[in-house]
């Protein structure tokens, strides 16, 4: 573009620009002809300021717990990594409702889309439930599970008893994003987030230091304004989802339990909740290889994964993009289009992550003092920023050909990939290198960059081989 005469940049900026608000503000758009470029985006957009958003909740908890000191941020850091199993299952069950939901819109057929969004609905509420009994009563049991000191565990109970107990507004939120993102309304799910997060944001310092008429919570004050905040936006989406707001025809009747439709939910699912446990199980087993080096290395590894996680979210977002693609494109009968799909939206997300990554690399240190001043925190967090991000190229092919496979149903082959990759690969690395060698948390954070790495490329091989393109669901 450089090269372009400046009458012609400026006219393809305002082209861009156009594009942009057209994506936030929504639209009747057939995701399945046109320009494929053109219809990436318009999905991606609003996807990847979406989970923008969701990372924005960890980090800014993290930042006003960090002024409590590193214990407070250690009890984030352990509940964070018991989180995850959560998130696990909440997007295990997303990734199969937004292909049966995409495959469904892409054959014109919006009435089974609502039935597949109803019996999703159900499903993760039994989930949420027994999780949430479970995290009320055992929070301490599983502070102390996961190698948290007792300070801690005293500090940080109530957090991780409130974030577990108050599952249901992930599990909702991110099924709901599902939802509208295998319609291609992906601009509902995102404003969803914008709420959520702009409460989050204004109740977290009121909670956690007693600003104004608030009492001083702590740490626990974290856990509620965030649970305030998930709830607010999963009332917005269920508002827009049964008032017809988007592609699906939603109302009361398709909550009626459909055995069919749900058992092949459940089927789906399953590849999906598997595929993401064995990875976020792999990060609890790192954490508990890290808190051995103590609460600065816990601390400096949370905070630094937060940052991660800001970046890495908003390129998953363009990785659901071409899930959506690929399950409306397979449902239109067009698996060529489908494929074309995902290289355009890789060329994208790797451009994206790897310009984030040369700024991660060089501002690692001014980044990480934004959190916190500690000096040995800091050394430990940069350590690992600039692990990780040195295989951000890597991740960007990986999370969306892992999407890919998803969006089209086949959510049994991610799993076999991660099942080798994290556990077969990332965990033995992990703990050879900080303690067979040790590294330290340093080897951990190399074994990451490897793991991650290796996903890409496994994939790439899995991808070309074109099994996906059968799956029925």
């Amino acid at each position: 573009m450089e090269f372009l005469p400046k009458k012609n940049r400026l006219s393809r900026l305002k082209q861009f620009w156009l594009l942009v608000r057209q994506a936030i503000a929504g639209g009747d758009h057939d995701f399945t002809s046109g320009p494929i470029g053109r219809s990436v985006l318009l999905l991606a957009i609003p996807m990847m300021l979406e989970m923008f958003m969701e990372s924005i909740f960890a980090v800014v908890d993290i930042f006003f717990v960090a002024r409590l000191g590193a214990d407070a941020v250690a009890a984030v850091g352990l509940t964070e990594a018991v989180i995850t199993l959560v998130y696990a299952l909440a997007i295990g069950l997303s990734m199969s409702t937004t292909a049966m939901v995409a495959r469904r819109v892409g054959a014109k057929n919006p009435e089974g889309a609502a039935v597949v969004s109803g019996q999703a609905l159900w499903v993760g509420f039994v989930v949420a439930l027994g999780v949430g009994v479970i995290g009320i009563l055992f929070a301490r049991d599983i502070l102390v599970l996961i190698g948290a000191s007792t300070t801690v565990v005293e500090d940080g109970s109530g957090y991780t008893a409130i974030m577990l107990g108050g599952s249901l507004t992930i599990l909702f939120l991110f099924l709901l994003g599902a939802i509208f993102r295998g319609a291609g309304d992906a601009n509902i799910a995102m404003r969803a987030l914008w709420l959520a997060n702009g409460i989050n944001i204004v109740l977290d310092p009121c909670l956690i230091f007693g600003l104004g008429p608030f009492p001083e919570m702590g740490v626990t004050g974290a856990a509620i304004a965030t649970n305030i905040g998930r709830g607010i936006g999963v009332c917005y989406g269920l508002h827009c989802l049964f008032g017809r707001a988007g592609r699906i025809p939603m109302d009361i009747s398709h909550l009626r339990i459909v055995p069919s439709v749900l058992a092949r939910l459940l089927r789906v699912s399953v590849g999906g909740v598997l595929q993401f446990l064995i990875a976020t199980s792999s990060w609890v087993v790192l954490m508990k290889i890290v808190s051995v080096y103590g609460s600065t290395a816990i601390a400096g590894y949370t905070i630094a994964i937060r940052t991660i996680d800001l970046t890495i979210l908003p390129a998953w977002g363009m990785s659901n993009a071409a899930a959506t693609l690929v399950g409306q494109n397979l449902g239109a009968g067009d698996p060529d289009r489908a494929e074309r799909s995902v290289w355009v939206t890789v060329r994208y997300n790797a451009a994206f992550m790897i310009s984030v990554a040369v700024v991660l690399i060089i501002f690692a240190e001014p980044i990480l003092r934004l959190f916190i001043e500690d000096p040995t925190v800091v050394e430990y967090g940069v350590d690992c920023l600039r692990f990780v991000s040195y295989g951000y190229g890597f991740y960007a092919v990986g999370m969306v050909l892992e999407q890919s496979f998803n969006g089209a149903g086949d959510t049994v082959t991610p799993t076999w990939i991660n099942l080798f990759c994290f556990w077969i690969v990332q965990i033995p690395l992990a703990y050879s290198l900080a303690q067979k060698l040790q590294l330290g948390p340093q080897g951990v954070f190399l074994a990451i960059t490897v793991a991650e790495s290796l996903i890409a490329l496994v994939a790439v091989w899995l991808f070309r081989r074109g099994r996906w393109k059968l799956k029925a669901v």
